[in-house]
């Protein structure tokens, strides 16, 4: 019975073999896994997905047959996660995307590596508990990278998929959106390492093919000068151990931070209303867009507000140029009794270019408190290396001029002692700015953002779910207003405040809006979780150097010896 057992699992291996020996096929499967984790985010949000999303793409670069390979297999699964995470890009980008794609799939050819040399073969407890620690570090050098602007932005960070799950936020608290994806990342090599040790178990992994009865030699009996039998190779139970261990202990650290992280403190409590015009295409679209929002705005009337937001590129015209437009926003001021902050997306008059703006607007007109848009969208708002890759613009809606940056970031003063902290577009992607912006005394964080150009996808609430895990970071409040949806307030540890508007609403919306004070551990000490993985790596590098050294360098061989047969000058005599 064991016998015909033993020959199932062969067949089994030696299928799985089969199909991973063609490089299309694996490559393909490697593309396939990398895009798994993107159901983790916004549409699908599937966050307990998140904690297993992973692991395919590890069990495909831990087989492969050299260190080239398991960097082929990275680099398809970087892949494979880019175009999933920004599929709704391809309309707008078109084969651009691929290519940027591609480009940044790279990044993820190390850290393939380092999964082949971790979990390759049938890894030892040691090498078990280092890939538990190591592993992590490297997809947080991956995100690091991916981060700089110039790159893309920090969109699809592994750890924003956890912005509903609040221990997860309560672990962003303390060492931002990077300790989360080192957690998920964790969890994954536990189960990665578990399904390895079953495998072991059943014979799948490093079993060779089982010999018929009739095929087996009969035992001798070994000579006294035999050498001893070689160690054998790890036991299942050598490898459960280890994962078992590290997933109880990243369930303790995260149930003991969650209990330690302090909690921000309650400091009063005010009203916003958030202003989203919706869809509004066609001729004079920016004037359509402003007398819908005026209208909205005059319908919040006597609704005791404290700030009103419009979205991002709510005024399409320059202030300075245009007073009769300021005069009316101040009039609506007037009539609210509380500023409005809007986006004003114009050509500047006072400077050459084109600026996308956060603008504070009162009873009597502009305050003169202004933030100009710092990092811009690549190939949305400006094309990096124009002159090279300016060709974008033929084959996509790439920008056809670029925009201008800002060069500080600005926190402003609504009225009545509050300071709110604006950001625009994906800009609330970056964790930095927003704890800059605490740092600096914003009491409220604003995002200003427009998703039209991808209504139909997972943008919108991709986009909206980060404002969850901003305001947990930084313990402080945050509003993500649109024109077209998703726009939603999340409380200073991250909760859900009130309703969002969907991307079908063409409304104003009133949220009471609970502030807090205090300073949460990731304001006070940024982004160590990064610095702790570039730790981990180099002595990673030091120990793989170390070893090299000391292992025994093969012996040359001499000049051939010369025969009768043949000699170096005249081979063959």
């Amino acid at each position: 019975m064991d016998q015909f057992g033993d020959d199932r699992r062969w067949r089994l291996r030696a299928r799985a073999e089969r199909l991973l020996a063609s490089r299309r096929r694996r490559g393909g499967i490697a593309v396939l896994a990398g895009a798994l984790p993107a159901l983790a985010f916004p549409a699908p949000s599937l966050w307990w997905f998140a904690y297993v999303a992973l692991v395919p793409w590890m069990l495909l670069a831990r087989t492969a047959p050299t260190g080239r390979r398991a960097m082929v297999d990275g680099w398809l699964g970087g892949l494979g996660f880019m175009v999933a995470v920004h599929h709704w890009l391809l309309p707008s980008l078109h084969v651009f995307t691929i290519v940027i794609a591609a480009l940044l799939g790279l990044l993820w050819a190390p850290w393939g590596w380092l999964v082949r040399r971790l979990l390759g073969g049938i890894p030892t407890p040691g090498r078990a508990a280092v890939a538990l620690v190591a592993l992590p570090s490297g997809w947080l050098m991956v995100e690091l990278v991916r981060s700089w602007q110039g790159l893309g932005g920090p969109w699809g960070l592994l750890g924003s998929s956890q912005w509903q799950l609040t221990p997860a936020l309560r672990l962003a608290s303390v060492g931002g959106v990077w300790l989360v994806s080192a957690l998920v990342v964790a969890v994954n090599v536990g189960f990665a390492l578990l399904i390895v040790a079953w495998a072991r178990g059943r014979g799948l992994a490093g079993a060779p093919k089982p010999a018929s009865p009739a095929m087996i030699p009969k035992p001798a009996s070994r000579p006294a000068s035999a050498k001893p039998a070689s160690p054998a190779a790890p036991t299942p139970a050598g490898l459960v151990t280890p994962a078992l261990a590290g997933l109880a202990t990243i369930a303790v650290v995260t149930a003991a931070v969650s209990a330690w992280a302090p909690r921000p403190d309650a400091a009063g409590q005010i009203r916003v209303a958030v202003v989203q015009p919706g869809v509004i295409n066609g001729i004079a679209g920016p004037e359509k867009r402003f007398a819908r929002e005026e209208e909205l705005t005059r319908s919040l009337a006597g609704r005791d507000l404290d700030l009103v937001v419009w979205g991002e590129s709510s005024v399409g015209f320059d202030l300075a140029d245009r007073p009769d437009v300021a005069r009316r926003i101040a009039a609506l001021s007037r009539d609210v009794g509380a500023d409005i902050l809007v986006n004003v997306d114009a050509r500047r008059s006072d400077r050459p270019g084109i600026f996308k703006s956060s603008v504070l607007v009162g009873p009597d007109g502009p305050t003169g408190d202004r933030y100009d848009k710092m990092r811009l969208v690549p190939f949305g708002e400006y094309i990096p290396a124009r002159s090279l890759l300016g060709w974008a613009t033929s084959v996509g809606k790439a920008a056809g001029e670029d925009r201008r940056r800002g060069g500080r970031q600005v926190v402003m003063d609504a009225g009545h002692g509050l300071r709110v902290g604006p950001l625009v577009c994906f800009e609330s992607a970056f964790p930095d700015m927003s704890r800059q912006l605490t740092r600096d005394g914003a009491r409220l964080l604003i995002a200003q953002s427009a998703t039209s150009s991808f209504q139909a996808s997972w943008a919108p609430e991709q986009h909206a779910s980060l404002a969850a895990v901003r305001a947990a970071e930084t313990g402080r409040p945050m509003v993500h207003a649109t024109l077209t949806g998703v726009s939603a307030v999340h409380a200073a540890d991250g909760s859900r405040v009130g309703e969002p508007l969907g991307t079908s609403a063409s409304a104003a919306a009133v949220y009471d809006i609970p502030l807090a004070e205090g300073v949460t551990a990731y304001v006070r000490w940024g982004d160590w979780p990064v610095h702790g993985a570039l730790l981990v790596l180099a002595a990673l590098c030091a120990a793989e150097g170390a070893r090299a050294l000391r292992r025994p360098v093969p012996e040359r061989r001499g000049p051939r010896a010369r025969t009768v047969h043949g000699s170096p000058a005249h081979p063959g005599r």
